[in-house]
């Protein structure tokens, strides 16, 4: 609060007045004056300050803050969340002049009296003395028995009376002094923490005869259900009866009752506690239903192929179909990681003019008439990937762009994660998805390529996804300059793309161009190589699952080609006559690859037996007019699936010249594994690699 100065003003006006009555009474001032009067007299001294009556009028105003004047107002600290240096707008204005840990007691406090106490016992007072004495022989009088205090009479009774007299004077004499609350120390938290009253812990326990127990066998024949059925009618019967025999009032609280047990029947008799065994009971009717495809499944084996010289057949299956999906073009596939009867089916149109909506299905072999899982989309399904670790995790590419996450886990109609314009989503259709590594905090993560020429990664931070571009496709040699000399790039389409399976920042991505880019996920601005590979738009890139240099790519161009990524020409080139729509590699050998048409037709290699033409050309779907989209190998079994754009998926079991394995030779172990897989693929590249120089 400002304080004015006034004291200051005031001295200086009584000092003027008192020197001016001293001029004006001069004559009265003189050698006679009493010693009051010359006390009064006021003494000026040499450097008082002539003020005029505006300086002495002047106010001098003070405020007063609590703000330390030593304190640095520009404290600057760096702030890592944001990676700048930024200005501390708070500081610490406390300043401590003095402290000191003291061990004072209040006199108030329990443990203050309590000293107090025992400092007047140490002084042994004889009026504490003399009370205590008196209160004991009191308390032994009467603990005696009453026998003692007959025999002792009136002369005992006389004193006891005479000193309680005395005790209950003494007593209501003396106040007592009231109980004082201890308060709590408002700037101390840690005394509140040992405030606070716990309750204490109690054991109940209750004791009860066990229920009884009886043993029950009966065989349940046709008469026993005729009887139960019998009972159940007489009953009903009755309650007919009694209804007939009740009044208007009784019948209307009748019906009421009985709409709550109806009520309560129903919630009692909920469906999904026969899931599991309804699940069962479908799959074993399912097996009866398909048992000689089950037996093929299990035991066929084509015994021509002995005869036909490294020439082999696929053996159709099941037919997985459903009337939701019927006009809708299977394009996606994708098996379970850890379940391996258990497959996603992605739907939707690569006809751009007629876009429509989507599904996602999930089918088992132990249950060919009905998918697992029904997902419906409002866009159509482009692709799909399901999760190594987390298996009930399903991401899939939308053509609107969209990306999301299906948790089968969660009885959800819609995914549980789903990308929007907000969060980043592609302006084009996702061609392909493909689930990574989790990030450094353990977070999911997948990529996305679409047209739109953006390579994304999406991370699953919370309950939101997040997206950042890591490589957006240019097409090179294809830069032109517009206004003012910018330079405008033709954006690559990005149609398909794989991820190494040793080096894990490498992925190749194709285009509709027809080029395949190596490329990094650490550089966004350049590829690391580009491969002319294709005449028209790439449909499929697959690295070999066994050597790392290995990649194989299919075209509209009606070929599949084998590259080695270290150099830019293919090892080998494959000609089937139609649009290949897939490729995949065989799981169980590094030779085998099977591809689809959109003829209708499969092709199977083996390049360990036949490098130049397929050792399978079979058709698989009835009609001409269908075309085949889609091809996935089992994992384990050795089967492939196959889906057209009908929305059809057929499941075809491989002879055994398809999956020929080493003969075992007498005396000789055969070596199985990656390193025989990989030294058999690098046999042919090396005849390869001899035979091109010298043309």
């Amino acid at each position: 609060m400002p304080q004015k100065q006034q004291p200051r003003r005031q001295s200086i006006t009584a000092g003027r007045g008192a020197r001016k009555r001293d001029e004006d009474s001069g004559t009265d001032v003189g050698e006679g004056t009493d010693e009051w009067v010359q006390s009064k007299a006021t003494v000026r001294p040499p450097d008082q300050l002539d003020l005029t009556d505006a300086e002495l009028k002047e106010e001098f105003t003070r405020i007063l803050t609590a703000n330390n004047p030593h304190a640095p107002q520009n404290i600057v600290r760096y702030s890592f969340k944001e990676g700048t240096y930024k200005h501390i707008g708070f500081v610490n204005q406390l300043a401590v002049h003095y402290s000191q840990d003291g061990n004072l007691i209040p006199k108030d406090s329990d443990e203050g009296r309590r000293q107090h106490y025992h400092a007047e016992l140490a002084t042994g007072s004889q009026e504490s003395s003399r009370l205590v004495t008196s209160e004991t022989e009191i308390l032994e009088e009467e603990e005696e028995p009453k026998e003692a205090e007959g025999e002792a009479g009136s002369q005992t009774d006389v004193p006891a009376t005479e000193v309680a007299e005395k005790v209950t004077e003494e007593e209501l004499m003396t106040p007592k002094p009231p109980k004082e609350r201890m308060l709590t120390n408002q700037f101390n938290f840690s005394e509140r923490a040992s405030q606070t009253f716990n309750n204490p812990l109690r054991d109940r326990e209750c004791q009860m005869e066990p229920p009884p127990r009886t043993n029950f066998s009966a065989t349940a024949n046709q008469w026993e259900i005729y009887d139960a059925y019998i009972e159940e009618l007489e009953k009903q019967e009755k309650t007919k009866e009694k209804e007939k025999t009740k009044t208007p009032v009784a019948k209307k609280m009748g019906k009421m009752s009985m709409r709550k047990m109806t009520s309560m029947e129903s919630q009692s008799d909920d469906i999904t506690k026969v899931t599991q065994a309804a699940k069962i009971v479908e799959r074993m009717v399912n097996q009866n239903t398909y048992d000689d495809v089950a037996q093929d499944f299990k035991y066929y084996e084509d015994a021509a192929d002995e005869y036909r010289d490294q020439e082999g057949t696929l053996l159709p299956l099941w037919k997985f179909q459903n009337d939701k999906a019927k006009r809708l073009a299977v394009t996606a596939l994708c098996w379970n990681p850890k379940y391996n009867d258990l497959f996603a089916v992605g739907h939707g149109s690569y006809d751009f003019m007629k876009q429509s909506r989507g599904m996602l299905l999930l089918y088992s072999m132990k249950n060919p008439s009905f998918p697992e899982y029904t997902f419906s989309s409002e866009s159509g399904i482009m692709c799909l990937d399901m999760h190594v670790d987390h298996p009930y995790l399903v991401v899939v590419g939308y053509y609107d762009g969209n990306v999301a996450i299906y948790n089968l886990k969660k009885l959800q109609s819609q995914p549980a994660f789903r990308s929007s314009a907000k969060s980043g989503k592609h302006t084009d259709p996702v061609w392909q998805v493909k689930w990574q590594k989790d990030d450094m905090d353990n977070n999911l993560n997948f990529f996305s390529v679409s047209s739109d020429g953006r390579i994304v990664s999406w991370t699953l931070v919370k309950s939101e996804l997040v997206h950042s571009d890591i490589i957006k496709l240019k097409v090179e040699g294809s830069t032109t300059e517009g206004l003012e000399g910018l330079q405008l790039h033709t954006v690559g389409c990005g149609t398909a793309f794989d991820f190494h399976r040793e080096i894990d920042y490498m992925f190749l991505v194709g285009t509709e161009e027809g080029k395949i880019y190596k490329c990094s996920k650490s550089y966004s601005s350049q590829f690391l190589d580009t491969y002319d590979a294709h005449n028209m738009a790439v449909d499929a890139v697959s690295w070999n699952p066994y050597h790392a240099k290995v990649f194989m790519s299919c075209s509209s161009d009606w070929t599949v080609k084998i590259w080695d990524h270290t150099i830019k020409t293919p090892m080998f080139i494959y000609d089937l006559n139609s649009a290949v729509g897939d490729v995949a590699w065989a799981p169980y050998s590094s030779t085998v690859f099977a591809a689809v048409t959109t003829n209708g037709k499969t092709h199977v290699f083996d390049l360990a037996i036949n490098k130049y033409e397929a050792i399978c050309n079979q058709p698989v779907v009835a009609k001409k007019k269908n075309k085949i989209t889609h091809v996935q190998f089992n994992p384990i079994h050795p089967i492939i699936i196959v889906g057209d754009d009908r929305g059809h998926v057929t499941c075809l079991k491989l002879s055994p010249n398809l999956r020929k394995m080493p003969k075992e030779k007498k005396g000789q172990e055969v070596q199985k594994g990656p390193a025989v897989e990989i030294a058999k693929l690098d046999k042919l590249l090396n005849l390869v690699r001899e035979v091109k120089p010298k043309i």
